[in-house]
């Protein structure tokens, strides 16, 4: 599953090597799979990459409703704690909102669960040296602030949209899809 999630080499790109994962995944967790806080991190990312919002969301809640303290403290079995689901959960969390595995390609919202309807994230990090701040509602994005380097650029994709765009002098790219 390397090649699905922290790797890029399994996308929508790759149909049937993208199916296979849905269905790899599918097989693990019958057999039992995500039983530990790292476990489930991972299917959290996994998913995300799958492009799969309410999956994710399942898992998270999962892993919140079994293997997390009053603390927020991940735990693996028999209750010890490991950082193991914190730090991964984290990073399926960032992976729901903003993916930028793809050479040039900054893929805002691409698996933001039903649940998440309305919402906000400031800070992200994509590749190529961006911060972005973005704002939906109704699982639309309403606008997006993209930091970075004058005059480097690269494409933006959100709601079935490709955007390509070039950080201006100012340092800050604005989109405010309400008024297009």
């Amino acid at each position: 599953m390397y090649a699905l999630y922290p790797s890029n080499q399994i996308s929508k790109q790759t149909p049937e090597l993208f199916r296979a994962a849905e269905k790899t995944l599918e097989k693990r967790l019958a057999s039992g799979g995500g039983q530990t806080g790292w476990s489930r991190a991972w299917m959290v990312n996994f998913y995300a990459r799958l492009l799969n919002g309410d999956e994710c969301y399942e898992h998270i809640n999962s892993l919140l409703q079994k293997q997390i303290t009053n603390s927020l403290l991940c735990l693996h079995p028999p209750h010890v704690f490991q950082i193991d689901g914190n730090l991964g959960v984290a990073s399926g969390i960032s992976e729901m909102l903003l993916q930028s595995h793809e050479t040039g390609i900054i893929h805002m919202l691409p698996a933001l669960p039903s649940a998440w309807n309305i919402g906000s994230v400031r800070g992200l990090k994509a590749r190529g040296g961006f911060e972005i701040d973005m704002e939906w509602e109704d699982g639309i994005l309403l606008a997006a602030k993209i930091s970075g380097t004058p005059q480097t650029g690269a494409k933006l994709k959100f709601g079935g949209k490709t955007v390509e765009f070039e950080i201006p002098e100012n340092g800050v790219y604005e989109i405010d899809t309400m008024s297009h």
